[in-house]
């Protein structure tokens, strides 16, 4: 079964920006816009390098129970103008129903600016499986054990 998604604009948003979409058939993620308040569209929202901001979409989700909405960055903005997510990837859960906002941080040297319409992030809809945690007095061993950071080694 393919999960809808019931999107809903807020009021002061653009309806000319465009709904989150797929790019190509073979698309994870689907791309999602900046749909900026009246008074930055002209402008846009500059970002200056290694600070972080939180971009609207105009946008709020109706994710179905069971499914979850994970934020990524866009690779060609990553490459280009080392703009990323910050806590990537960024989760929405199925029982939110605030704004969309997606958080930007600017990696690169040079300031960047978010212009209206402009893709900046990747939804991906996932599936959710919700564990049950349980105490244990000991874990089962294995061959790697406790190694953590580079203890498989490099290569």
């Amino acid at each position: 079964m393919t999960p809808v998604i019931r999107v809903l604009r807020e009021d002061w948003a653009d309806p000319d920006v465009a709904l989150p979409e797929y790019a190509t058939a073979g698309a994870a993620g689907a791309d999602i816009r900046a749909n900026l308040r009246p008074e930055d569209r002209a402008g846009g929202i500059v970002i200056a390098p290694m600070a972080r901001i939180i971009v609207p979409s105009g946008l709020r989700v109706e994710i179905p129970e069971g499914f979850e909405i994970q934020l990524r960055p866009r690779s060609g903005l990553a490459l280009k103008h080392g703009i990323s997510l910050p806590n990537t990837p960024g989760t929405i859960d199925s029982d939110y129903r605030g704004p969309l906002g997606i958080l930007l941080v600017n990696l690169g040297a040079e300031p960047f600016t978010v212009v209206h319409g402009e893709r900046v992030a990747q939804m991906i809809v996932a599936p959710v499986v919700q564990a049950r945690f349980a105490l244990a007095g000991a874990l089962a061993g294995t061959v790697r054990g406790a190694g953590g950071f580079g203890s498989t080694g490099r290569g």
